[in-house]
């Protein structure tokens, strides 16, 4: 990857927090990258929303967000139904690079991720959202023994300084003010990783294989 030639950069994930737990140590790094955030739930969410506007300001970003189905009981949305909403919420623009979900999620388990993942790959590969390369999050829990990871053979795989490391915590608990003994605040990884593929048939493979064949 040619970090000096990237600029145009698109974030599509399930929800707000996403973008700054899996990636936002990355989006911090590079203060010249011009990212725009899509967060596909809770845009109606008076808690949740405000704070992702702040976090996306405070990462040097632009967003918009939309309010796909998110209740606890996950139902599965049609494939079709996510890749309109992200079409509708992503700007019609080529972007050097576009980060997202893995096909696995990050965690086990929360079905949005999943989908929204398998959208992006499908999206690309038809060519209906244009980008250089995508790199997916890689991050795994074994099967819920241990707070989310970074996957070490993944393509990319960086430890934070703690300046940025403290910048992306601070984020997490003072914007959306997660309880340091809470889920998120002791998820929120020091390092950081992600799955890189500069061809959409890649991705394509990739998904087809379950996100999970070491690369």
């Amino acid at each position: 990857m040619n970090i000096a030639a990237i600029q145009l950069v698109a974030v599509i994930v399930a929800h707000p927090d996403d973008e700054t737990l899996w990636a936002g140590g990355t989006i911090l790094k590079h203060p010249l990258w011009n990212c725009f955030v899509v967060c596909l739930c809770r845009k109606n969410d008076a808690n949740r929303a405000p704070k992702f506007f702040r976090a996306i300001k405070l990462l040097g970003a632009k967003g918009i967000m939309g309010n796909l189905n998110d209740g606890p009981k996950q139902t599965p949305i049609p494939e079709e139904k996510i890749e309109q909403l992200i079409m509708d919420l992503l700007p019609p623009i080529h972007f050097n690079l576009i980060l997202t979900h893995n096909p696995t999620g990050e965690y086990t388990k929360h079905l949005r991720h999943e989908e929204v993942s398998r959208a992006v790959i499908h999206l690309w590969n038809s060519n209906k959202i244009s980008a250089n390369e995508l790199m997916t999050f890689a991050y795994e829990d074994g099967n819920k023994q241990y707070y989310p990871r970074p996957v070490a053979n993944a393509t990319i795989h960086e430890t934070l300084t703690q300046e940025i490391f403290q910048r992306k915590y601070d984020l997490i608990s003072k914007i959306y003010r997660f309880r340091k003994e809470g889920w998120e605040a002791k998820t929120c990884p020091r390092e950081e990783s992600f799955w890189l593929f500069k061809k959409p048939f890649e991705a394509l493979q990739w998904l087809d294989n379950g996100g999970m064949v070491k690369k």
